[in-house]
């Protein structure tokens, strides 16, 4: 039921799926969590999951659709400063890198 992967999608931030299962959630899920861009993320019997999700917590993803401008969280209110203008330097250079014209395409 879409309604039912949809509501399912929006109740968690990530999934995680051992690699006998990921082959099965698009049959049985359909393109729900994909659409949603949660679809979970393969997780070996010798990975650590205490890494795994500290990994997927500190990921952002960027979503750019017809907008002009973007917002992403780079940090929380008790990050030291020096940690905050790093994170805000790798997000802005990951994201110059993946623009077609690099640097020309950003406005302040």
């Amino acid at each position: 039921d879409k309604k039912k992967v949809k509501k399912l999608a929006k109740s968690f931030d990530a999934f995680l799926c051992s690699d006998t299962l990921i082959k099965q959630i698009p049959r049985l899920l359909g393109p729900g969590l994909n659409k949603a861009g949660k679809f979970p993320t393969l997780i070996t019997h010798t990975d650590d999951i205490e890494a795994k999700v500290v990994d997927l917590k500190s990921t952002i993803k960027f979503q750019m659709k017809k907008v002009l401008c973007l917002n992403v969280a780079v940090g929380h209110v008790n990050m030291p400063e020096d940690d905050l203008a790093q994170n805000v330097h790798l997000a802005m250079n990951f994201l110059v890198s993946l623009l077609k014209k690099h640097w020309q395409n950003v406005k302040s």
